[in-house]
C-alpha cells in the first residue's frame, strides 16, 4: 500500500466522517472539534452508529473509553458490541448507543487521585473528547475521553489541557482583533513532540532485573566504548533497527500519527523520531500512543524499548522536546517572525507574552519536568540544566533591546553561508544559532522546550504554557484594545516586558558554573532536584493562575502535588529494593565465589613455591570490595526499612539517605565488575546491552 493509503486508515478521521455521516451531522461535529462549539447531543446516536459500523469493518469486536490517568500511562475498559436479544435462541446484534459513546464509568479509586477518591467512594466517569479522533487497534475501537471523579474533579491529564485551550482561545482572539487580524475564528496551541528512546536486545533485557522492573540499569561499569567517537548520531541505521523502524512508521501512520523523521541519536543504541505539528491535545494523545507503539513493536522484533530518562550511566539520557507554537484555524502562526520581525506586531506581542509567562512561572515549568528519572538526566549531555531560561539568539535579543531603548532596530538582510566550493549552493543562514543547553529556545517559528523526560506525558507542560499565555494575552489585549497609537503601544509593551522579565533571557552556555551564579544573582529559581520543585504547585501565585482560568481548582492542585510526591517515593523505593536484591542474590554470591577461586589459586601457587605478587594484590582488591559490598548492602537495607513520618518527610529521607546509599552500593558493584571475569559476572554488561542489536 502507498503511504497515502496507509495514513489514518485506522482512525475515524475527517474523510471517514465525511463519507459516513449525514452532511448536517458532519458539519455539527466539525464545528465542535475545530471551533470549540458545544457538542450537540442530538447527533450522538448517528455518530455512534457510524463509528461502530466503521470499526466493525476493520475487525473490531469491542470498544473502550481510552483515557489518561495521572500515572503517565493510558487506560481503558473493553466492552463488546454484542447485545443479546434472545438468549435461548442465541440471537445477538451489534449495538453501540449514544450513551455508550458519550459516557463511561471506571473505578476512580484504583488510579492515582491524591486523596480525591477512596475505595468507599470509587465512582469515576469518562467523557468522549470529539476533538481527538477515535481509532481501531487490535480488534478494539478506542474512544479518546476525559476522566473525572464523581464530584467533578479532573483525574487525568487531558481535562486540564482542554480547559487551558478553552481559556487561551478568546484571549488570543482579542489580541488578533486588536492587531487587525479579523479572519480567524479559533486559536489553538500546536506541538510537535520529538521522542527519544533506546533499543536493546530483548533476551539481554530479560536477564536484568533492573531493566524489567525499573526500565533502567541500576548497576553497570563504564564500557570501553561509549559515545566518545561521536559515531552513532545520524549514522547508518542497523538492519534490525531499520526493520523495526519500518514497521513502527507504518503502524503510526495507520493511526494518523504524522511520524516524519527518524535517526540514530548521540548514544549507542539510542534513537529518535519526530512528528509533524498537531493541535496540542491531539499531539498529546498521539505521543502516548507512540510510546505504547514503540514498546509493542520492539517486542515483535526481539527488542526492548527503553523510555526511561537515564537508562545507562555515563552516556546521553533520553528527553522529549516539546516544540510549541500557537496557530489559528486559517493558518496564522503567532510565532512566525516573517521577513521583517521588527515590524510584525503579532510576533512581537506573542514573544513578550511568552517571555513574561516563562519568567513568572519558571518554577511551574521546572515542576512539569520533575521525575525521579529526569533528575539523573538534566544538566549534561545535551540535556538542559535545572534552571529555566529563554534563548532568543543575538539577533532577536538585540532587536528587543533596541526597541526598549527607543532605537529603530536594524536587522539587515539574512546572510548567506558560502562553503567556498563552486559546485555547492549558497545557504540561507537562520536568524539564530541552536543552543542545545537552553531549556526554552526559539528555533525559527516555535519554541523548543527541551527539559521534558522521555517517559513523561507532554500534557502538563502545555497546560502551564497555555494557561500562562491566556493570562498574559488577557493583560496585553486590555492594553492594545484601549490604545490610541498601536505601534507606540507595542513598543511600550516590549520595553515593559524587557524591564520586568528580561532576566529570563540568556543566550550563553547554560552548563557553566558562571551561569549558575548569574542565575542566582538574577533571582531565577534554582531547583536542582525533583523534590525541590514539588511544593511549587501549592504556592499562591501558581494556584491562583489555574483557578483564575478554570484550569485546576485548589483540590486538584493539592491532589497532583500529593501524587507527584508519592510517585517519587514509590519509584525510588522500587529502584532501591531492586538494586538491593541484585546485589544480595547475584553480585555478592558471584564475588564471594570468585574470591574463593582466586584464593585457592594463590594457595596453590604458594604450595608450589611460586611467588605471584599481582595475583595476591588482585585477591586483596576483590576481597576488600566484597567486604565493602556486604556493608553497603546492610546500609541500604537499613535505610529502606526505616519508616519516617508524613509523605514529605519520607520523600526527603529517600532523597537524602536512600539515594546516596544506592550510589555507594553501585560504585562497589561497578568496581567489582571491572575486576571479575566476564563469564562470572552474573548479568549482561553495558558492552552487551549497548552494542548487541
Amino acid at each position: 500500500m502507498e503511504i497515502s493509503e496507509i495514513f489514518g486508515c485506522k482512525t475515524f478521521n475527517d474523510a471517514v466522517m465525511r463519507s459516513r455521516l449525514p452532511a448536517a451531522v458532519y458539519k455539527s461535529l466539525k464545528a465542535t472539534s475545530r471551533l470549540g462549539k458545544l457538542l450537540d447531543p442530538e447527533i450522538a446516536d448517528v455518530v455512534a452508529t457510524a463509528m461502530k459500523d466503521w470499526a466493525i469493518s476493520l475487525g473490531a469486536t469491542h470498544y473502550a473509553h481510552w483515557f489518561q490517568p495521572l500515572s503517565n500511562i493510558v487506560a481503558g475498559k473493553h466492552d463488546s458490541f454484542l447485545s443479546f436479544v434472545d438468549a435461548e435462541q442465541c440471537k445477538v446484534v451489534s449495538e453501540f448507543s449514544a450513551s455508550a459513546l458519550v459516557k463511561g464509568e471506571s473505578d476512580a479509586s484504583s488510579f492515582p487521585s491524591g486523596g480525591l477518591r477512596a475505595t468507599f467512594e470509587a465512582r469515576g466517569y469518562t467523557a468522549w473528547d470529539p476533538t481527538s479522533p477515535a481509532f481501531v487497534r487490535d480488534g478494539t475501537l478506542y474512544i479518546p475521553t476525559a476522566f473525572c471523579s464523581y464530584t467533578g474533579e479532573a483525574l487525568d491529564t487531558k481535562t486540564p489541557l482542554l480547559r487551558a485551550m478553552q481559556a487561551l482561545n478568546p484571549q488570543a482572539l482579542r489580541v488578533l482583533r486588536a492587531l487587525g487580524h479579523t479572519g480567524s475564528k479559533m486559536v489553538t496551541p500546536t506541538v510537535g513532540a520529538e521522542q527519544e528512546y533506546f533499543l536493546i536486545d530483548r533476551a539481554l533485557y530479560e536477564e536484568r532485573l533492573d531493566l524489567k522492573l525499573c526500565g533502567c540499569t541500576l548497576l553497570g561499569a563504564k564500557p570501553p566504548k561509549g559515545q566518545e567517537l561521536d559515531d552513532h548520531y545520524c549514522g547508518r541505521i542497523r538492519l534490525r533497527v531499520a526493520e523495526f523502524m519500518r514497521e513502527l512508521d507504518r503502524e503510526l501512520w495507520s493511526l494518523g500519527i504524522p511520524s516524519k523523521t527518524k535517526h540514530n541519536e548521540a548514544a549507542p543504541a539510542q534513537h529518535e523520531l519526530a512528528p509533524v505539528y498537531e493541535t496540542v491535545n491531539v499531539a498529546c494523545d498521539n505521543n502516548l500512543l507512540t510510546m505504547e507503539t514503540l514498546r509493542i513493536t520492539a517486542k515483535k522484533h526481539g527488542l526492548a524499548c527503553l523510555l526511561h530518562e537515564k537508562p545507562f550511566a555515563g552516556i546521553n539520557g533520553s528527553g522529549k522536546h516539546n516544540n510549541f507554537s500557537i496557530s489559528t484555524d486559517d493558518g496564522v502562526n503567532f510565532l512566525s517572525p516573517g521577513k521583517h520581525p521588527e515590524e510584525n506586531k503579532l510576533f512581537l506581542v506573542t514573544l513578550c507574552a511568552l517571555i513574561e509567562s516563562v519568567d513568572k512561572y519558571a518554577d511551574l515549568l521546572r515542576l512539569a519536568t520533575a521525575t525521579a528519572g529526569n533528575d539523573a538526566r538534566l544538566g549534561a549531555c545535551e540535556a538542559p540544566p535545572a534552571i529555566i531560561s529563554v534563548y532568543l539568539g543575538e539577533r532577536l535579543t538585540g532587536m528587543l533591546h533596541s526597541i526598549t531603548k527607543g532605537i529603530s532596530p536594524i536587522l539587515g538582510r539574512t546572510q548567506d553561508i558560502n562553503a567556498d566550493v563552486t559546485v555547492l549552493p549558497n545557504l540561507k543562514k537562520d536568524d539564530s544559532d541552536r543552543n542545545r543547553t537552553s531549556p526554552f529556545a526559539f528555533t525559527g517559528n516555535k519554541f523548543e522546550f527541551r527539559m521534558l523526560g522521555s517517559s513523561q506525558s507532554i500534557a502538563f507542560v502545555n497546560v502551564i504554557l497555555t494557561t500562562a499565555l491566556a493570562d498574559a494575552f488577557s493583560r496585553l489585549a486590555d492594553r492594545l484594545e484601549g490604545c490610541g497609537d498601536l505601534e507606540q503601544e507595542v513598543a511600550h509593551i516590549i520595553s515593559d516586558t524587557i524591564r520586568a522579565h528580561g532576566r529570563i533571557l540568556y543566550n550563553g552556555d547554560n552548563y557553566t558554573e558562571e551561569w549558575l551564579e548569574e542565575a542566582k544573582r538574577r533571582g531565577l529559581p534554582v531547583l536542582r532536584s525533583s523534590l525541590d520543585t514539588m511544593d511549587c504547585l501549592l504556592e499562591e501565585k501558581n494556584r491562583a493562575l489555574f483557578e483564575r482560568w478554570g484550569v485546576l481548582g485548589e483540590s486538584e492542585c493539592r491532589a497532583r502535588h500529593e501524587i507527584q510526591l508519592e510517585n517519587f517515593v514509590k519509584v525510588v523505593s522500587i529502584e532501591a529494593r531492586t538494586v538491593l536484591q541484585m546485589a544480595q542474590r547475584q553480585v555478592f554470591p558471584a564475588a564471594v565465589s570468585y574470591t574463593g577461586e582466586v584464593a585457592r589459586s594463590c594457595g596453590a601457587l604458594d604450595t608450589m613455591g611460586v611467588r605471584n605478587k599481582a595475583a595476591k594484590e588482585h585477591l586483596l582488591s576483590v576481597n576488600e570490595l566484597t567486604d565493602r559490598l556486604g556493608g553497603a548492602i546492610e546500609a541500604l537495607r537499613h535505610s529502606c526499612e526505616r519508616q519516617t513520618g508524613d509523605l514529605r518527610s519520607h520523600a526527603k529521607h529517600i532523597q537524602e539517605v536512600v539515594r546516596p546509599r544506592m550510589t555507594e552500593l553501585r560504585e562497589v558493584c561497578d568496581r567489582l565488575e571491572a575486576l571479575m571475569p566476564q563469564e562470572q559476572w552474573p548479568m549482561p554488561t553495558y558492552t552487551d546491552l549497548l552494542h548487541r542489536v
